[in-house]
Parts: structure tokens; sequence; C-alpha cells
């Protein structure tokens, strides 16, 4: 019986750790509860009406097809036998493994405050990207037909809480959807008035980069309306809108559409290698590694991605794509040296080849090493990674065509309001069955 090698989520980390091997003796299971791999990084253009959700999501029977030594199942992992090192499956079977890579991701996280998360979604999912251009694209027919000028303020108030490259992106694009896409679309509002603020309680947004490039995010932020606003807390999240206090004291903001992009945390699968194969956890729920991304006291078991705490020259490996694409083909080959009787690899080391965060048209910033870039040539930099990053060529010529299309024209094909029609917050708007849903 050859090697089996069982694989635990298909994200970055664990496709790539299946695609690397492709060619060595052993049998990989891939696992995963969605039956497609999700490109996270254009999660937000799905959020914001640039792209659909399968222009950015592959199904991975289809990538692995041609990888005859790869199967792929669908289902959730609930719990871990170490000892007889068997996966128990969410229907009651047993999945046995020789060799584990457990590459389960992260989640979204409300800082203790989970009922946040009625009231403000955040972006991880397909479900919650289509959520958020549901809420986004009916605020405006909400105001549309608002009569009173409060409420009206209220549904034309846009806040995204977390300035981070996520949170950059969403404010940006939502941006461009105001003053640009739905511009001419409106008889009773005005969209470019729209009020979108970006809340922060770090002094700066984009707070990981270097501050040249904080600096030039903000500056392309003011300049498509935006508001950024640093040194926030956020205290507060309900119906009404959010309450945040700052040196100036504390505030109330009326919004009806709040998106959180503000916090993440390792995967809940952390606790059950706690539990079950010895390993610890640090204050974000991941898991810490050994050099070699195994566990201390089940050398058999990998754990990658943002489910991993790396350390690397004193400090945790950020929870990025690349990280995770690089522990995942680093690991493969670990494996493939074990078989063969090899030494062990040396230490995983990460190769960080920059950063990139997208504001708008035109506008971007990149740190490339030591080369800090902003505007146009850092925004045609992010256009080449992020589409030579797609797993599929079909994908990646869609996403060419559409975004081109968009550059010409401001027109996102994809601003469809999705789901069951809302009576959302003192719009007056029902839904067929006459049911009351809060946006």
């Amino acid at each position: 019986m050859k090697h089996r090698v069982v694989i635990l989520g298909g994200g970055f980390g664990g496709l790539y750790a299946a695609k690397s091997l492709k060619r060595a003796p052993v049998d990989v299971t891939l696992v995963d509860r969605r039956n497609f791999h999700l490109f996270q990084p254009l999660l937000y253009q799905v959020a914001t009406g640039s792209l659909s959700p399968g222009e950015i999501a592959s199904p991975l029977r289809a990538v692995l097809s041609a990888q005859k030594n790869t199967r792929v199942l669908l289902g959730e992992v609930v719990d871990l036998d170490a000892s007889r090192r068997v996966l128990l499956l969410d229907q009651g079977q047993e999945l046995a493994y020789d060799t584990l890579i457990v590459a389960a991701g992260s989640r979204t996280f409300y800082f203790g405050h989970n009922e946040w998360e009625n009231w403000a979604p955040g972006l991880k999912t397909i479900e919650e990207a289509t959520e958020i251009r549901r809420k986004v694209l009916y605020a405006f027919e909400a105001a549309e037909r608002e009569p009173d000028p409060q409420k009206r303020e209220a549904w034309m108030t846009f806040a995204v809480v977390g300035a981070g490259p996520t949170g950059v992106e969403l404010a940006g694009a939502m941006a461009e959807i105001a003053r640009e896409t739905l511009r001419h679309d409106f008889r009773s509002i005005r969209p470019e008035q729209a009020r979108i603020l970006l809340l922060d309680s770090s002094p700066r947004v984009l707070p990981a980069y270097p501050e040249d490039l904080s600096e030039a995010a903000e500056r392309s932020l003011i300049r498509l309306g935006v508001r950024p606003r640093v040194n926030v807390r956020v205290t507060a999240i309900g119906e009404q809108g959010l309450h945040v206090e700052s040196d100036a004291g504390a505030q109330e903001i009326g919004a009806n559409t709040i998106v959180w992009a503000a916090g993440v945390r390792a995967s809940p699968f952390g606790e059950k290698l706690v539990q079950r194969a010895g390993a610890k956890l640090d204050k974000n729920g991941a898991v810490m590694v050994q050099p070699d991304c195994s566990l201390e006291q089940h050398p058999e078991i990998f754990v990658i991605g943002d489910l991993a705490h790396f350390e690397q020259a004193g400090r945790s490996l950020p929870g990025v794509a690349q990280v995770a694409m690089q522990q995942g083909h680093y690991v493969a080959q670990a494996i493939e040296r074990r078989l063969q009787g090899q030494p062990p690899s040396k230490a995983f080391h990460y190769f960080d080849k920059g950063s990139l965060a997208v504001i708008g048209r035109n506008s971007a910033v990149a740190q490339i090493r030591r080369l800090h870039l902003s505007g146009l040539l850092a925004w045609l930099i992010w256009l080449f990674v992020h589409l030579m990053y797609l797993v599929e060529f079909s994908n990646r010529l869609l996403v060419f065509i559409h975004w081109g299309f968009l550059y010409v024209t401001f027109n996102r094909g994809a601003r469809l309001i999705t789901g069951e029609a809302t009576h959302a917050r003192g719009a007056g708007l029902q839904s067929q069955n006459h049911d009351s849903v809060r946006l």
C-alpha cells in the first residue's frame, strides 16, 4: 500500500501541497467542506460587483483531475485520533492517514463580540461577499425611496471597520461604485454624495506597510472620497450604526451598511490539535509548529497557512497567500525526502516577494523588498500578479476581460441584489412572504 497523505483544506496551502505531490509515490486525499478553491484576494471584487463568484473560484476536482494519485472528498473533519492516525468525518466515516497536512485556514474574528456579525459581515467566504454586495447595492435602493432626510443619510453612510488591505480595497471600491458606476442611475439621490468611512484603531491606514506607502494610500483614498479615521476604536455595533471612541471622545455614527475587515482568527480545528495531538496555540489560536512545519509530538502532522504560527527572524509570518503556497510546496518536498530515507529538509524559510494593496482605478501601493511603489505602476503590477495566481486559465481570461470592460466603462456587470428581497430597516420594501428580515 502506498503512503497515504491526507490534506485538510483546499485553500492556497492545501492545494499547493497537493499539486506539489503530483509525482510523489503517495496516495493523496484532499478533504474540504467546499468543492472549490477560492481566490480570496479578489473576494472584495465579488462584494463590490466587479466579478461574479465563479470567476474567482475553481472546482477542486477540475483543478486536480489530471493528478491520478489524488482524490477529492467533500466533507468536514470533526475530530482526530492522532494515536491511530485517523480523521473522523462529519457523517461518521473514518479516514486513515500516514501523513496529515492541516491547512484549515482562518475565520473572521470580532474580538469577543460575535453578536456584531449580525450587523457587520466579514469577508472570508463567497456567501459573505454576496451578502455585502446585497447590503451595499440595497442601501442605494432604500435611500432612493426614503423621504426622511435623516434616515436617507443613514442609508447613504457606509462604514468599513479595519484599514488593512481588505478594508482599504473595499472602501476604495465602494467609493468608485458611488462616484462612477451608479452616478447616473438614480433620480432622488446623488450616489456620489455617499459617505464612506474607513475606521481603524491604528495610527494610520495599512499599518503593516511602510509609512510612506500608508500616506500614499490615504491620499488616494481621500481623492476617491473615502474618509479615513484612524486612532478610533469601535465599542459597539447595532441596528442603528456604530459607537466609536477616540481621543476626541465618544461618538455615535448612523450607518445602515457596516462591513467588518478588522480581524481574523485561526480555524477552530487548532483546538482539536491541542486536545488530540498535544499542540500549543498562540494568542490568536494559531498552532505553534516546528521549523519544518510539523508538530513537536507528532512529526507526521504538518500545519501550514493561516493556522500555523511560524516564526522567522523573531517575527511570526503573516497570514497571506504567499506564505501558505510556499509552505505547501515545502511540506510536499519534506514528505518525499522522508519516503526516500533522506535527511530532514532544512527549516522552512519564507521568501517575501512583496506586498500589494489596491486602492482604486490606477492606484495601488507595492512593497517589493526595498522598493516602494505607488500609483499607476503599482496598480499594473497588482493586476498582473493577481491574474497569474488565479488557478485556472479560463478564470484568468474572464477576469482580464471583465477588468478591461470595467476600466473603459466603469460598469460593474455583477451588481446584482441576490437572495430574498428584504424588508430592510426603515426602507419600506416588502419581501414576498412579508417577513421582516434585517439587512
